[in-house]
């Protein structure tokens, strides 16, 4: 069966009788099967899709379907789906179901999507490589000796395998956008507080938002609008009204900052490099004013996000003790051994390591050090970004400083696989949305993003600028 980037195409075609619901999911469920080596699903809801396609082609029969209908999502396991499994990637949540659905999920359904089945993704949602995971690396569809990038590594390489049209993920320092960029897909994260989290398995609660991937942006407006808004279960989510992507093409000169001193660092791959600063040139050339400027703070960003996000994940996965929550070793025999066994089994290296930093940087005499410094540093680089906002439109960078990496790539410190952060970091310190565009390949055909980042809750304007990119 064919494949669709857009869901105007498929609802065109399940309309004038081409295919229907049904057999387009079986088409995808053979597909999945067939590309079962990318490690991309830990479960797929065979049943459950089938089902609930038979209910839509009915739906659409009768005039009253959703807005979604024939959309298929998958969904990153640190996202819940009642009456389903869902771990984190972890051991310590090893054969969990969920009572619940999320919130996103609940608005999804709603609209008639059609979820099938469950992604990988590193351990709790920590990790940029989709390598610190219970059930295995996910592979790049695109190069199986490459990463999808992480952690949403599962969701990307989904999308861009064709084994779903869209899929949700999590960005709390760029693992929606990190492996959009790896695998050629678009890759978008709201402003912090614009779509709910109620139902995502926490990470760093103050940085974590939902997102989706998609070949298309029409796929991935209508996702945005779709789960965007208030929320009574997350007193964390804005009251704004939610504005929609303008349909029409906003082609107006547009004012674009880009940070100096990111794009001259000994980090960043020359071909990506070489690459920004054409497009920088051809988006003058197009008549958008393009201005370098000085970023004072940028290298805190990442030490800022690793101290905040470690002290969160370290309060946060405090309930997974083998009494309240999660795994609990065989092998304890009273209440110390069961909390250290328990925890030292339960979770894999990279998620103790982070909680072991957490908990360093809140520890008495520490804090203030460490924790505070950074929550001040924070709050120093929102006002410095809401200012540069005051003078442009949007911030550009490249996504990623390179293409996918080797899977088989090894590193002793844990530090430089922090660093591929680097250019994501700043939208999720500061909360503002941030979109990766899928615009370049280097010289070995691996794909590379550009990243446009918006003032917060200036989604609409950001998406609607994308289309000078992406045409559908």
């Amino acid at each position: 069966m064919t494949q669709f980037d857009t869901l105007t195409e498929v609802q065109e075609n399940l309309k004038n009788g081409a295919f229907t619901c049904a057999q387009m999911i079986e088409a995808f469920l053979e597909r999945i099967e067939k590309h079962q080596n990318l490690n991309a699903f830990v479960e797929v809801y065979a049943h459950d899709a089938r089902s609930r396609a038979t209910v839509i082609d009915a739906k659409l029969k009768h005039g009253t379907a959703g807005k979604l209908a024939g959309l298929v999502v998958g969904l990153k396991d640190n996202i819940v789906y009642r009456g389903h499994k869902v771990t984190a990637a972890s051991k310590m949540l090893e054969g969990f179901e969920s009572l619940f659905s999320a919130t996103v999920v609940e608005r999804l359904l709603e609209e008639d999507a059609i979820i099938i089945g469950r992604l990988n993704c590193d351990e709790f949602a920590m990790g940029s490589a989709n390598k610190f995971s219970h059930y295995g690396p996910v592979k790049n569809p695109l190069n199986l000796k490459k990463v999808p990038g992480g952690s949403s590594g599962g969701s990307a390489a989904a999308v861009a395998a064709g084994l779903c049209h869209a899929a949700l993920g999590s960005d709390t320092g760029g693992s929606i956008r990190q492996p959009a960029s790896f695998t050629g897909t678009i890759g978008f994260k709201p402003t912090y507080g614009r779509v709910s989290r109620h139902g995502l398995i926490a990470f760093a609660s103050s940085f974590d938002q939902i997102g989706p991937f998609a070949r298309s942006l029409e796929n991935i407006n209508l996702l945005y609008e779709t789960m965007a808004g208030p929320d009574d279960y997350d007193n964390t989510v804005s009251q704004k009204e939610v504005e929609t992507v303008p349909p029409e093409q906003n082609e107006k000169p547009r004012k674009i900052a880009y940070f100096k001193d990111a794009l001259t660092s000994e980090h960043i791959d020359k071909e990506v490099k070489e690459a920004t600063f054409e497009f920088i040139e051809d988006l003058k050339a197009k008549g958008h004013t393009v201005t370098g400027i000085e970023f004072p703070l940028l290298d805190y960003l990442v030490p800022i996000y690793y101290i905040l996000t470690t002290a969160e994940a370290s309060s946060n996965l405090a309930r997974y003790d083998g009494i309240h929550f999660g795994y609990r070793s065989e092998n304890a025999h009273d209440l110390e051994s069961t909390y250290k066994l328990s925890r030292t089994e339960g979770f894999g290296a990279e998620v103790k390591r982070r909680i072991l930093l957490g908990t360093f940087v809140l520890s008495s005499g520490y804090y203030e050090a460490y924790y505070g410094k950074a929550q001040k540093a924070r709050r120093l680089v929102s006002d410095k970004t809401k200012a540069i906002f005051e003078e442009y439109d949007f911030i550009l960078s490249p996504t990623t400083p390179h293409a996918a990496f080797d899977i088989s790539a090894e590193s002793t410190d844990p530090t430089k696989m922090y660093l591929e952060d680097i250019f994501t970091v700043h939208a999720n310190i500061t909360g503002i949305p941030s979109v990766s565009l899928p615009l370049f390949q280097n010289s070995k055909k691996l794909p590379f993003g550009m990243q446009f980042s918006a003032n917060s809750f200036q989604e609409a304007d950001l998406l609607n600028f994308a289309k000078n990119f992406i045409n559908k």
